[in-house]
C-alpha cells in the first residue's frame, strides 16, 4: 500500500479578540518561535515598535528603504555609488539584544557622530584612533566585535575619498560602508555578521541592493529628485500634492527604471505571516519600498492578513491626501506591479484607527472599503504619554493578535 506526501491546504475562518491575551503570554514565553511580521518601512517611525516587538517574537522581517538622499548618507552615496545605509543601521541597534556584553558599548559607538563644526583633521585624527583602539569608544568593545569594527572602519579609511567630508559623519554608517566594500559591495553579508555579533532579534534587508534615487512628479509639474527632499526635514515641506514617484537610476536625467527584487526578496514576502504596512513617511518609508517589480506580486500572492497603519502624527509628504486617499494610493502601488492581476482585494485587508483619540483627516468612503474587503479595526493605540503619536505598548498586541 502506497502512502500520498501531498500536502493538504485549507483556509480557516475564525473571530479574534484584540488583543488577544492568551496568544500574546505564548509569545511571550517563546520569543524564539514568535511569528513572522513583515514591515515595509524605513526611518525612525517604527524603532520604538520594532525594539518592543523582540519580547515576543525574534522572527519579524524588515524590509528597509536604502533610497536616503539627505544628510552624511548623501555623502557616502556620492563617494562610493551604494546604497543608504542609514535606515539599516537604526533597525539593526532596534532589534539588537541589549542584554548582550559588549552591546551597550557597541550602541554608543555606531551613534557617534562627528560634530558639525569642527576641524577635518582632527576628524581623521579621532577616526584612526579608533582604527587603532585606542578610542574609548572602541577600546571598551569586547573581542571580536572590537577586531571586525575596527577593520571595517579601516577599510572606510583605505577607500576615502581626499574630499570627503567627515563632518556630521555616523561611525555606525562607516563602520557598515566598510563592511559594504569589503563585501564586493553587497549589503546582506554585513547586515548578517553584525546581526549575528549582536544577537539581532529578526531580519533586517533592504527591499533593493542598488544605488537608485527617489523621484516625485508633483500635481503643479515640478519634478522632485530624492528622497531628502519630500520629507520636509531639511528643505521645506512640499507645497502641492504628489502625482506620482518612481525610482531612478540617476538625479541628473530622471527617468524610470525597471528593477525587480531578487528570488530571496519573493520567498521573505511569501513566509510572511502577517504584511504590516505601517506608520512613516508615505511615500518615502512606504511606498518606496513597494515601487520595484515584483514586490506587488508576492503581497498578492501571500493569504496572509496585510494591515495598514496611517499616520497620527505630520507628515509633510501626505499634503492633500485624506485618509481614503492614503487606503487607495497604497493599493494602486501594490497593483502596478501587475494591474491585469491583481485585484483591489488581496492587498489589504485591515485598518488599524484610533478614532477615539485622533481626527484623521477626512472621513473614510465606506463604499469603497466594502468594494475592497477592507475592515477597520478602530481600537486604542494612542497613549496621554505618546499622543499624538502611536504608542508601541498599545500597537504590538494588536499586530500580534492578527497573526
Amino acid at each position: 500500500m502506497q502512502f500520498s506526501n501531498m500536502i493538504t491546504f485549507v483556509q480557516v475562518t475564525r473571530t479574534l479578540q484584540l488583543p488577544d491575551p492568551v496568544k500574546i503570554e505564548r509569545y511571550r514565553r517563546s520569543p524564539d518561535l514568535g511569528p513572522k511580521i513583515l514591515f515595509f518601512s524605513g526611518g525612525s517611525a517604527l524603532r520604538k515598535t520594532s525594539t518592543e516587538l523582540t519580547g515576543y517574537t525574534h522572527n519579524s522581517i524588515h524590509i528597509i528603504t536604502p533610497f536616503d538622499s539627505g544628510g552624511s548618507s548623501a555623502k557616502l552615496r556620492d563617494a562610493f555609488a551604494m546604497p543608504a545605509v542609514g535606515d539599516i543601521r537604526n533597525r539593526l541597534l532596534a532589534l539588537a539584544d541589549r542584554s548582550l556584553h559588549g552591546n551597550p558599548e557597541i550602541f554608543r559607538l555606531f551613534a557617534h557622530r562627528f560634530p558639525n563644526k569642527g576641524n577635518q583633521d582632527e576628524f581623521v585624527r579621532e577616526l584612526e584612533s579608533m582604527i587603532a583602539a585606542k578610542h574609548p569608544l572602541v577600546a571598551n568593545i569586547p573581542d571580536p566585535m572590537r577586531k571586525i569594527i575596527r577593520h571595517h572602519l579601516h577599510l572606510f579609511k583605505h577607500n576615502m575619498p581626499a574630499d570627503f567630508d567627515l563632518h556630521k559623519a555616523s561611525i555606525g554608517n562607516l563602520i557598515l560602508t566598510g563592511g559594504y566594500l569589503e563585501n564586493h559591495h553587497h549589503l546582506d553579508p554585513v547586515i548578517f555578521i553584525f546581526s549575528k555579533l549582536v544577537q539581532v532579534r529578526g531580519m533586517v534587508r533592504p527591499v533593493l541592493n542598488k544605488d537608485l534615487h527617489l523621484i516625485a512628479e508633483m500635481e503643479n509639474g515640478e519634478i522632485i529628485v530624492g528622497q531628502h527632499n519630500l520629507t520636509g526635514k531639511e528643505v521645506s515641506p512640499i507645497s502641492s500634492k504628489i502625482k506620482k514617484v518612481y525610482l531612478s537610476n540617476g538625479r541628473k536625467y530622471p527617468k524610470p527604471a525597471k528593477i525587480v527584487i531578487r528570488k530571496k526578496m519573493n520567498d521573505l514576502i511569501h513566509e510572511a505571516e502577517l504584511v504590516c504596512y505601517p506608520m512613516g513617511s508615505f511615500y518615502s518609508s512606504l511606498i518606496a519600498n513597494l515601487l520595484p517589480k515584483g514586490v506587488g506580486r508576492a503581497i498578492s500572492r501571500n493569504p496572509c492578513p496585510k494591515v495598514f497603519i496611517p499616520n497620527t502624527g505630520d507628515d509633510p509628504e501626505q499634503y492633500g491626501l485624506d485618509l481614503t486617499d492614503q487606503i487607495r494610493t497604497l493599493i494602486s502601488y501594490v497593483r502596478q506591479d501587475d494591474p491585469e492581476h491583481i485585484s483591489e482585494k488581496g492587498v489589504l485587508d485591515f485598518v488599524i484607527l484610533d478614532r477615539k483619540n485622533f481626527r484623521y483627516a477626512g472621513e473614510l468612503d465606506e463604499n469603497f472599503m466594502q468594494q475592497a474587503g477592507i475592515q477597520v479595526i478602530d481600537c486604542p493605540l494612542i497613549s496621554p504619554e505618546t499622543y499624538p503619536h502611536i504608542d508601541e505598548k498599545l500597537l504590538v498586541p494588536v499586530l500580534l493578535s492578527l497573526v
